[in-house]
């Protein structure tokens, strides 16, 4: 049993929701920066864990304003495991961040299958990083959890700048 997102963007952001229809049958956007006192907090939805997967990584980038710039594009594998849900989604977005902030790229382009409910195997573009607005330092677990909701999953994750 597995799941599969995809997204073939550009650039990712919900700007181009209405473009790809990938949210088409969610009332609510993919993802949305939501207040928070001392940090950045990201409400991010999906109809199920590899779609929240990748609108998490989207939202991320989104507000990180990560911009690539000219330079050779790769594809990049990675495959990681987790006990729960909430630690995968906390390991997938810590290695992005990795790669942004040691190897300076950014990422699109997410092709993202979750196996045996705990198994994250993701494709993607690899490209370098031109610019970065705002650095995250870490994602956090202040508050983690993956709900069900009508149309899906949400999570609200809680990123330490």
């Amino acid at each position: 049993m597995f799941q599969t997102a995809r997204c073939t963007n550009q650039i990712v952001g919900p700007q181009y929701a209405p473009d790809i229809g990938y949210t088409a049958s969610m009332s609510m956007p993919p993802y949305e920066e939501i207040e928070h006192t001392a940090d950045l907090a990201l409400r991010v939805r999906g109809r199920d864990l590899a779609e929240l997967l990748r609108h998490a990584a989207e939202g991320m980038l989104d507000l990180s304003e990560a911009q690539p710039k000219p330079g050779e594009t790769r594809s990049v594998h990675l495959d990681l495991h987790a006990p729960d849900d909430e630690q995968l989604l906390v390991m997938w977005l810590e290695e992005l961040l990795y790669g942004m902030e040691m190897r300076e790229v950014t990422y699109r382009d997410f092709e993202i299958q979750v196996l045996n409910g705990n198994r994250l195997v993701a494709n993607m573009q690899e490209l370098p990083l031109g610019s970065l607005a705002m650095h995250i330092k870490a994602v956090t677990f202040h508050d983690l959890r993956i709900i069900p909701t009508q149309e899906g999953l949400e999570a609200t994750i809680v990123f330490d700048i």
